[in-house]
């Protein structure tokens, strides 16, 4: 084994790329890692202001091939490789401004302003939260928790799948279905 992989070096990407297809070696990836960890982290760097964001997307994205080399027909891997890092990092990034979004929703309920002065002077912050409470409790058990987790417990989106068991897709849709139907609830009480 040892011989195996000392001899990486004089194989090309394809050849790696074919190897890891048939024998799912981990440390023929770990080549390729070798080969191009500077042009990841360098492409990385560029959509990350956060260096340390950028090296964790380096070791996700190395990560991710583990999968991807096994489905997908690669023909040259650092052109391929560049086309997965851009999509890496765009859907990462679009995923961390969709979790700020639901951040500001949640803020928007907790202070939102009622539009007619009257309601909002007769009610108090207190009387609010209570409001947001018992409406919490009136949504399906799978939104009350995903959004008590997430709004609540500040628990990010992976957190709630380790604690809950759900998938990600159903986190995602137990949130914005949660989020809408409280705000339904809330506004029916106004």
């Amino acid at each position: 084994m040892n011989d195996f992989k000392t001899e990486f070096s004089s194989f090309s990407d394809s050849e790696l790329v074919e190897m890891y297809k048939k024998t799912s070696n981990k440390v023929i990836v770990g080549e390729l890692y070798k080969r191009y960890t500077h042009l990841v982290l360098g492409m990385c760097l560029h959509f990350y202001d956060d260096s340390a964001e950028a090296e964790d997307a380096v070791i996700a994205i190395f990560e991710k091939l583990f999968n991807d080399l096994k489905v997908h027909e690669v023909n040259c891997f650092k052109a391929w490789l560049i086309f997965v890092v851009k999509n890496y990092c765009l859907a990462d990034l679009r995923h961390q401004e969709y979790v700020l979004d639901y951040q500001k929703d949640y803020h928007y309920f907790i202070n939102q302003e009622d539009s007619d002065a009257e309601a909002e002077a007769t009610k108090s912050e207190g009387e609010q939260l209570k409001q947001i409470e018992k409406s919490l409790h009136e949504l399906n058990e799978f939104q009350r928790k995903c959004i008590e987790l997430y709004y609540l417990k500040n628990k990010s989106y992976l957190q709630i799948v380790e604690t809950t068991g759900y998938s990600l897709k159903e986190v995602k849709s137990y949130l914005q279905n949660g989020k809408r139907n409280l705000k339904i609830l809330l506004l029916k009480k106004q």
